[in-house]
């Protein structure tokens, strides 16, 4: 049985705050009010979700995780197309492929007897894989307005040479997919060695046999990696072109 975390126990998680707080003023980072906002933004943020998501679990299963998921998709897609700001296209497309993936990952779920249709399992590891698809979405948009920055020299001599778009794209394109997909492929290498995942975790604080609990962390780390790998993608893929005009021309992405 999970041990229970009094009031003021949870008062002194602020001393895990103070610690990064200090360092930002002892090395002049110009983040500590980032950092104490964001920690208490995030402590609302659960606190609020918690009721919400007891109020949705008390719902039939397709309106509470119809709701939820429709909250969650919008979100992460709000904040990862922030990342692409001036790419024509970028909310939408992002709300598109995002929508996508998690259509897909719920249909391999339910479809193979994974898990049931119930918000206490579709909410959470949808969660999961919903935010990290939003952070490689976001990074891969990052990653191309700045890797094609710095490259404009190169692609536009190579288009001069007659190049099309995707052949002097070609190197960057493929080093922002990989790029994108590195820090998730690291933490695949070391799931269960250098840390215990969160999921399996809980569930074992929660009671659940270590071996069940093993088994619903491998379905959510792969689906994971599977989403992750798809968002940066389709991303490179689908955005890597609105960098070139109709006459086959390297344009600059202006920010708005």
């Amino acid at each position: 049985m999970a041990p229970e975390i009094s009031n003021l126990s949870m008062f002194f998680l602020i001393f895990f705050v103070l610690i990064p707080v200090s360092l930002s003023y002892l090395y002049s980072l110009g983040l500590s009010g980032p950092i104490l906002w964001s920690s208490f933004r995030g402590i609302v943020q659960l606190f609020l979700i918690g009721y919400i998501l007891t109020y949705l679990f008390s719902l039939e299963p397709l309106t509470g995780i119809t709701i939820m998921l429709t909250v969650m998709i919008l979100v992460a897609a709000f904040h990862a197309s922030k990342k692409g700001t001036g790419i024509p296209y970028v909310r939408p497309i992002t709300l598109c492929i995002i929508v996508i993936i998690e259509i897909f990952v719920l249909a391999m779920w339910l479809g193979f007897q994974m898990i049931s249709f119930q918000p206490d399992q579709v909410i959470p590891m949808s969660g999961m894989v919903i935010g990290n698809s939003m952070v490689a979405i976001g990074l891969a948009l990052e990653r191309m307005k700045s890797e094609f920055k710095e490259g404009e020299s190169k692609i536009t001599a190579a288009l001069a040479l007659g190049a099309k778009p995707e052949q002097a794209s070609k190197i960057l394109v493929r080093k922002i997919v990989k790029s994108s997909m590195i820090p998730n492929v690291d933490g695949l290498k070391t799931i269960g060695l250098v840390q215990l995942p969160g999921m399996m975790t809980g569930l074992i604080l929660g009671g659940v046999a270590p071996i069940e609990a093993i088994r619903f962390q491998i379905v959510i780390s792969l689906s994971i990696f599977a989403s992750v790998s798809l968002s940066a993608m389709f991303v490179t893929i689908i955005f890597y072109r609105f960098f070139f005009n109709e006459n086959q021309q390297m344009i600059k992405i202006e920010e708005n």
